[in-house]
């Protein structure tokens, strides 16, 4: 496993060397932005959050992919780093890429089949499906995402807890396979509670509520077509708690770091008023905590969004007879 970890290591930080290179004659990369399309777009949350919070001297935005076609930010330019994800080649994704090299961006392309989008970006990764079970959790789009963010924060500022993060990466994979057993039968508990659901609240904030968004507009809108707003804890008490009820369906991801007083917050006012709907998967249940303290924090991403993928939603789809491959629009009809 360490040694898969260093191979896609080493093709992320050749990407970045490359893209610094070609951005040093015109006073190198001032921006990077994120750009993609639903849960392409989601991957990008781990290293949004991770450029928020430890990159100095270089900004860092998200953009769904058709917004930034058609109002592409004043400042993306010969200095900005554009990271462009589809698994196909989304059209309006590939738009996007093409918008971003139009404007002088440097764009790198992450994919999972060739297409239109690696003909048109300059750099191109191949990840892992998130959905497959024998995909390697370091492989996946998000986590490709979050090595290129902290590869760029190590080579443009001297990244100080690098090797910790690099020692995290190698350890995903392990701690995700073990936290896929743990979950097994809690997620077929929840499952059959909630067999018949019309609409289920998915709360977090901090580092997961990229997943959060995740499992409500694709696993459980998408796939299970269920009804399902994504709450940010903070933001819970600011309108949308005048929902709750004892009968009112919550699932909430509980964070470990800082931002997990703010969970505890939400669990505190749902445990007084709502009722057994309400479940909590603990990212400390997870073995997040067995990751290096200084970065633990940046991979709450990487361990919940496949387990709500693989193990959670695939628990409902059984319990409620939804095959989640199909769709009622999307591929069938135009849009």
């Amino acid at each position: 496993m360490f040694q898969q970890n260093l191979s896609i290591c080493q093709e992320v930080y050749e990407a970045i060397e490359t893209a610094l290179i070609s951005r040093a004659q015109v006073g190198g990369l001032r921006h990077v932005v994120w750009i993609g399309a639903g849960g392409s777009l989601g991957g990008f949350y781990a290293a949004q959050y991770f450029c928020d919070h430890e990159m100095k001297t270089i900004t860092s935005h998200c953009f769904t992919s058709n917004e930034f076609v058609f109002a592409p930010p004043a400042f993306v330019g010969t200095d900005t780093l554009a990271v462009v994800c589809s698994m196909r080649g989304t059209p309006e994704t590939v738009e996007a890429a093409r918008t971003a090299k139009d404007k002088g961006a440097f764009v790198i392309g992450l994919y999972v089949q060739p297409s239109t989008l690696t003909e048109v970006c300059d750099i191109n990764i191949a990840y892992e499906s998130i959905a497959l079970d024998e995909s390697r959790t370091e492989r996946v789009n998000s986590s490709i995402a979050l090595n290129l963010a902290i590869h760029l924060a190590h080579a443009a500022e001297g990244y100080a807890h690098y090797d910790d993060a690099m020692k995290a990466f190698a350890m995903a994979d392990v701690l995700y396979r073990k936290a896929v057993d743990h979950c097994l039968p809690l997620a077929d508990t929840w499952a059959l509670a909630h067999r018949g659901e019309k609409t289920i609240y998915v709360m977090a904030s901090g580092p997961s509520f990229g997943s959060a968004y995740i499992f409500s507009i694709c696993n459980l809108e998408e796939m299970l077509m269920i009804d399902s707003p994504a709450i940010n804890c903070c933001e819970f008490f600011h309108g949308p708690f005048e929902v709750i009820d004892p009968e009112k369906p919550v699932f909430l991801l509980v964070s470990s770091g800082r931002t997990r007083p703010l969970d505890e917050r939400a669990i505190k006012f749902l445990n007084t008023y709502g009722g057994r709907k309400v479940y909590l998967l603990d990212a400390a249940e997870l073995g997040i905590d067995e990751m290096p303290e200084t970065v633990k924090e940046y991979f709450h991403h990487v361990l919940f969004s496949p387990i709500l993928n693989n193990v959670y939603m695939r628990a409902l789809s059984r319990t409620i007879g939804k095959d989640y491959t199909t769709r009622r629009y999307m591929w069938k009809v135009e849009y």
